[in-house]
C-alpha cells in the first residue's frame, strides 16, 4: 500500500503554484508527479493530480505507479503506455544488435592473413603503391606504426610488406607499366610540342626536365613528363642539344614531328636550339617578367631612362622591403600592428614577402604596404629606432603609380601558364590588348607611371618582332576559332592562306608517303599467289566517272579555308577544341593543322611544375634519394591517373 498524506487546503493552492519537475528524472512517472519549489532536497514527492504526498524512498518510482493504479486509473494507463513505447524506443537504438556466431571453419578464416598470391593481397598492396607514388610521401612512412595501426584496422588479415619490398619491386613494376602506357599514347603522334628548362634540387643536384604536349584523337590537349633526369655536365649549348635529342630518342618520337619547344630567354637553351634547328617560343611569363625587371634595375645601358625615376623607384621598393623585412623578424612589431589594424579599423592582413623570381609577388608588397600604410607609420612612428622607414609620400606616390601601371598584367601570367587548354593562340590577342588598351600611354598625361607603361609595352614588342615567332604565333592564332583574322592584317591574310595550304599539301604528302608503303608491302606479301580474276562488265555511269576528274588538292584546300573563314567566330569563352571536334569532319585538311599548332604551350610553366614536384620528393627527410628514383617518383606523380 502506497503511503500517503493529505495537505490542506492552504498548501494545496501553494502546491499548484510552485510545484516544479524532479531533477535528472528520466522515468515517464515523473510526467504526474513533482515537488514543491521551496523543496530544494527533493525529498516530499506530490502527485499532480490530487495534490497529495507519496512516499518514494531512494528516488524508488514504484510506489509512484502503485498510487496512479489506486487512486487514478485513467492516469495508470497512461502511464503504462508511455513506459512500454519508451522501453521499445530504448530496446531498437540503444541494444546492440544479435550478432551470429561464427562457423569454426570462418573463424579461423577470418584469423588467418591474406596469402600473399591472392588478388586481394595483390589489390590492397597496389593501393599503397599508388599512394606513396601520387601523395609523393616518403617509402618509410610504411614502417611508421600510425600507419600500420590504420592498414591493420581497415583490414586485420593484411600483413604489409617491408619498405625494400615497395622500393625494389612495386614502385618499379609501377614505373614500368606507367612508362609502357605512355609510350603506347605517344608512339604513332603526328605531332608534338614539348616544354623543357634546367633545375637543382635541394642537394645542388642538376637536372633537366621534358614534357612534351599533344591533342589526341577525342581533341583532349594532354600533357606528358617524360623525364626530369640527371644533367651533370656543364651547361652549354651544345651539351643540352645532345641531351635533348637523346631524351626524345629514348621515347620513339620523331624530332620531325616535334612543332615547337617553348623555354625560358636563357642564352644556352637558346644556343641548344639553334644547334638542333627546332622552332623555339619563348616563354611568355619569362618575357613579361623581364620586361617588368627592367623597371627595376638602374643600369648605364639603358641611357633613354629617366635617372630621375630610376632613383625614386630604387628608393621606394627598397623602403618596401625594409619595412616588410622588420615586421617579419619583431614578434612585437607584429602584435603592436595587430593592434593598430583594429584601432584604424584595417583589414587584419599580414605584410607580403616579395620572391626575386616572381613579379607579381613584388606588386603584392607593394599594395599590402599601401594598404596598411596608416598601421605601418603607427607602428614605426611609436619606436625611435626604426622611424627612418616611415614612407614619405614621395614614396607612397611611387607604390602607387607602380601598382597602378602593374596590376593588371597580373591576370596574363597565370591565364597563360594552363596546360589542360589551348595558350598560344592567346599571345597575340593579348599583346594587342595590351598595346591598345592596358598600357597604351594617355597622350594628356605624363609620369611615372606612363614611363612604366612604356618601358613594358616597347621590351615586349621588340622581343615578339622576331619574323619566325611572328609567323608562328600568327597560324596559331589563325587556326583558332575564336580569333581567325582579328589581330591580323588584310595582306597579311594571303600570306597565312598560302603557309596553310602548302603545310596542310606537306601533311597529306607524308600520309600518301607512310600508306603507299604500307600498301606495297601488302601488294608484295599477295603477289606471291597470282589469280586470273574475271574482267568486270562497264556499266553505263562507270564512263561518266572517268570523265569527271575529283578536284585538285588545290582547289580542295581553298575551298575549306574558304568555308572555314565564312563560318561564324567562336565565342571568346568557348573551348577552341570542342570546337575542333565538331567541325573536324568538314575541315579534314586544316583540322589536322590545328591539333598541330594549338598543342604548343605559351609558357614553360609545365617543366617549372614538375621541378615543384620534385621539390616536395626531395625534402631535408629524403636528401638522400639516388636520382634514378628521383626521376622515377616524379614521372610517377605527374603520370599516374588514380
Amino acid at each position: 500500500m502506497s503511503e500517503v498524506s493529505e495537505p490542506d487546503g492552504e498548501t494545496e493552492a501553494a502546491v499548484e503554484v510552485t510545484l516544479v519537475p524532479k531533477r535528472g528524472g528520466t522515468s515517464v512517472i515523473w510526467n504526474w508527479f513533482g515537488f514543491k519549489s521551496s523543496d530544494t532536497e527533493q525529498t516530499s514527492v506530490i502527485c499532480k493530480v490530487c495534490r497529495r504526498v507519496v512516499t518514494a524512498r531512494g528516488g524508488n518510482t514504484s510506489n509512484l505507479f502503485h498510487h496512479l493504479k489506486n487512486t487514478h486509473a485513467r492516469e495508470y494507463e497512461e502511464a503504462t503506455r508511455a513506459k512500454t513505447s519508451a522501453s521499445g524506443t530504448s530496446s531498437t537504438s540503444g541494444a546492440r544488435p544479435k550478432t551470429t556466431q561464427l562457423s569454426l571453419q570462418a573463424s579461423f578464416t577470418a584469423a588467418t592473413p591474406y596469402d600473399k598470391s591472392s588478388k586481394k593481397w595483390k589489390d590492397i598492396t597496389r593501393a599503397i603503391a599508388l599512394y606513396i607514388a601520387k601523395d609523393m610521401v616518403p617509402i618509410q612512412t610504411i614502417e611508421r606504426d600510425g600507419f600500420r595501426h590504420v592498414v591493420h584496422t581497415l583490414d586485420s588479415r593484411y600483413e604489409l610488406p617491408g619498405r625494400k619490398f615497395f622500393s625494389q619491386k612495386c614502385l618499379p613494376e609501377l614505373y614500368t607499366e606507367v612508362r609502357d602506357r605512355v609510350m603506347n599514347e605517344i608512339r604513332h603522334l603526328e605531332a608534338y610540342s614539348a616544354t623543357t628548362d634546367l633545375w637543382s634540387s635541394r642537394t645542388t643536384e642538376p637536372y633537366i626536365s621534358l614534357t612534351i604536349h599533344f591533342i589526341d584523337d577525342d581533341w583532349k590537349l594532354r600533357s606528358r613528363c617524360l623525364q626530369t633526369a640527371f644533367f651533370p655536365e656543364d651547361h652549354t649549348g651544345a651539351i643540352i642539344a645532345l641531351g635533348l635529342k637523346d631524351a626524345l630518342s629514348a621515347w620513339g618520337l620523331d624530332e620531325a614531328r616535334l612543332v615547337c619547344m617553348t623555354t625560358d630567354s636563357g642564352a644556352n637553351m637558346v644556343r641548344a636550339l639553334e644547334i638542333n634547328k627546332w622552332t623555339r617560343l619563348a616563354c611568355f611569363g619569362h618575357r613579361l617578367h623581364n620586361a617588368i625587371a627592367n623597371i627595376f634595375i638602374r643600369s648605364f645601358y639603358f641611357p633613354e631612362r629617366s635617372v630621375q625615376h630610376d632613383a625614386r623607384v630604387a628608393r621606394a621598393t627598397g623602403m618596401c622591403k625594409k619595412v616588410v623585412s622588420t615586421f617579419s623578424y619583431s614578434w612585437k612589431k607584429k602584435n603592436a600592428l595587430t593592434s593598430a589594424q583594429r584601432e584604424l579599423n584595417l583589414p587584419p592582413h599580414k605584410l607580403i614577402t616579395e620572391s626575386p623570381t616572381r613579379w607579381g609577388s613584388r606588386v603584392k608588397m607593394m599594395e599590402r604596404v599601401l594598404e596598411q600604410e596608416k598601421a605601418i607609420t603607427q607602428v614605426l612612428a611609436a619606436d625611435q629606432k626604426s622611424r627612418h622607414l616611415l614612407p614619405t609620400w614621395q614614396d607612397i606616390d611611387v607604390l602607387e603609380a607602380i601598382t597602378k601601371a602593374l596590376k593588371p598584367l597580373q591576370d596574363f601570367t597565370d591565364a597563360l601558364s594552363g596546360e589542360e587548354y589551348v595558350s598560344v593562340s592567346y599571345v597575340k590577342p593579348v599583346l594587342h590588348l595590351l598595346n591598345t588598351n592596358i598600357l597604351k600611354p594617355e597622350e594628356d598625361k605624363a609620369g611615372l607611371c606612363e614611363d612604366i607603361k612604356k618601358r613594358v609595352l616597347d621590351y615586349l614588342n621588340e622581343k615578339y618582332k622576331d619574323p619566325a615567332t611572328d609567323e608562328l604565333l600568327t597560324m596559331a592564332t589563325f587556326l583558332d576559332p575564336r580569333f581567325k583574322t582579328t589581330y591580323m592584317s588584310p595582306e597579311k591574310l594571303e600570306e597565312v592562306r598560302s603557309r596553310v595550304a602548302t603545310e596542310t599539301k606537306a601533311l597529306e604528302e607524308k600520309t600518301a608517303t607512310g600508306a603507299s608503303s604500307t600498301e606495297d608491302q601488302s601488294e608484295r606479301e599477295t603477289s606471291t599467289a597470282p589469280v586470273q580474276l574475271k574482267k568486270p562488265k562497264h556499266s553505263l555511269g562507270s564512263f561518266f566517272k572517268k570523265c569527271s576528274s575529283a578536284p585538285p588538292k588545290q582547289q580542295g584546300i581553298d575551298m575549306e579555308l574558304d568555308g572555314y573563314l565564312l563560318m561564324v567566330t567562336a565565342d571568346s569563352d568557348s573551348d577552341p577544341l570542342e570546337w575542333w571536334r565538331l567541325q573536324c569532319s568538314h575541315f579534314p585538311r586544316i583540322s589536322r593543322l590545328a591539333k598541330k599548332y594549338l598543342c604548343i604551350p605559351a609558357t614553360s610553366s609545365p617543366s617549372e611544375r614538375a621541378f615543384s614536384t620534385g621539390g616536395n620528393i626531395v625534402t631535408s627527410s629524403r636528401a638522400s634519394l639516388k636520382p634514378e628514383n628521383v626521376d622515377r617518383l616524379v614521372f610517377l606523380a605527374k603520370n599516374l591517373n588514380v
